[in-house]
């Protein structure tokens, strides 16, 4: 195709402008957990020693203040989700994730409906516990569970075992209609038939959502410095198909890379996040990417727990880095997510979400094309299976360095 810019589309290029603001999503970090796991690079802490308690009151009032202060970024913008992840937010107590939302229905208000995520671990459900998150706004339950195989949990370090992961289900599915299990594959030392007893048993429980995810080893984790032996590539690719073949004939249909849902039941939370949506992120470490009309900014909070109550406690600025996104960057950012999408996305949402024309990415659209690696037209952008096959190689067209002006 030639690339014909129009006078409008190079005024859009030089000072590109949102003419209206993106869905807003909450994400509250709660960053303690029973145990460290070894393949975990998330801002989680381990409650180290008996007795050790979690300033849980203090933390939870430190959120509100975050929150407080964030007002001025997001000012009359309502919430289409809130999702509380860490770490082991199930630790917290039904109060205290009560007066968190209070506050946030305070402060923010949400859509009707809103979906309201609690990420828990097996090792903390209690019946009654869980059913007390319902009665206080949570509507929608992600499980930790990674493995239904009592020797894998063990390699994995999770503090619960295969019993305990069906009991955690069995409780969640009596208080929750809206249940994610995330699930892990080409584990230390599996098979295939041991990825698909876990992938079958999972669809068995008749939640409404799996997540899916490859171990990967990821900096700065214990299996980063001591690596376990895991299948190789060939044996990783034959466990994906399988799991992409088990979930179809369970009617669970791949949406996003890594995620299976039930029609209907498909994470709006997440959804935001691949469309290039904004999220506003509070507790230590969150991250948040935050559009106004003429620039989008990226923030991330103070890392270290200490740190980040301390700060609180003073009414000092929760925020540690904030940066303004290049128009490289919002390009690449908006195509590294929406390609996830197994249905992609419409053209129009680029320029909605990134202020840019779709023109801006002319040449790198063209090769994925020339590759096999998405079909498009006028309406809509879609990966091929070869591109979600090789998302990273697809990915890699849309670099900046990839095709300089």
């Amino acid at each position: 195709m030639t690339d014909i810019i129009s006078p409008t589309s190079i005024l859009d290029l030089q000072s590109p402008r949102l003419k209206s603001l993106p869905p807003l999503s909450l994400y509250i970090h709660i960053p303690w957990c029973l145990k460290k796991c070894p393949y975990c690079d998330f801002n989680s802490h381990e409650i180290r020693g008996k007795g050790t308690q979690v300033p849980e009151d203090a933390y939870v009032a430190a959120l509100i203040r975050d929150l407080e202060f964030a007002l001025q970024d997001v000012w009359g913008r309502r919430l289409n989700s809130v999702f509380f992840g860490g770490g082991t937010p199930s630790l917290f107590s039904a109060k205290s994730i009560d007066s968190i939302l209070t506050a946030v229905r305070t402060l923010l208000p949400l859509e009707h409906f809103a979906e309201v995520t609690l990420e828990a671990n097996p090792g903390t459900f209690e019946a009654q516990k869980f059913a007390d998150f319902r009665s206080v706004g949570i509507n929608r339950l992600s499980i930790g569970i990674q493995s239904f195989n009592a020797r894998h949990l063990a390699v994995l370090g999770r503090v619960h075992d295969d019993h305990e992961a069906h009991r955690a289900v069995e409780i969640a599915l009596k208080n929750f209609d809206n249940i994610n299990l995330d699930l892990m594959y080409a584990l230390p030392g599996q098979t295939l038939q041991e990825a698909r007893a876990d992938i079958e048993t999972a669809c068995s429980l008749g939640v409404s959502h799996l997540s899916v995810y490859h171990l990967t080893l990821e900096p700065n984790t214990l299996f980063h410095r001591h690596p376990p032996s895991l299948p190789d590539d060939e044996l990783s690719a034959l466990m994906q198909e399988m799991i992409e073949q088990v979930t179809a004939s369970q009617h669970y249909r791949n949406y996003e890379t890594s995620a299976f849902a039930r029609i209907g039941k498909e994470s709006h939370h997440n959804m935001n996040y691949w469309l290039f949506g904004d999220y506003l992120g509070i507790g230590a470490g969150a991250h948040s990417k935050i559009s106004f009309a003429d620039k989008i900014v990226r923030q991330m909070r103070f890392k270290q727990p200490k740190e980040y109550l301390a700060k609180a406690k003073v009414a000092e600025s929760l925020i540690q880095t904030q940066h303004e996104l290049t128009l490289a960057d919002r390009s690449f950012e908006f195509m590294m997510n929406a390609l996830r999408i197994s249905g992609g996305f419409e053209t129009a949402v680029f320029q909605e979400r990134t202020g840019l024309p779709i023109v801006s990415i002319e040449k790198s659209l063209d090769e994925a094309e020339q590759r096999l690696l998405l079909v498009r037209n006028h309406l809509r952008i879609n990966p091929t299976v070869l591109g979600r096959r090789f998302l990273n190689d697809l990915l890699q067209i849309f670099l900046p360095e990839a095709h300089p002006n």
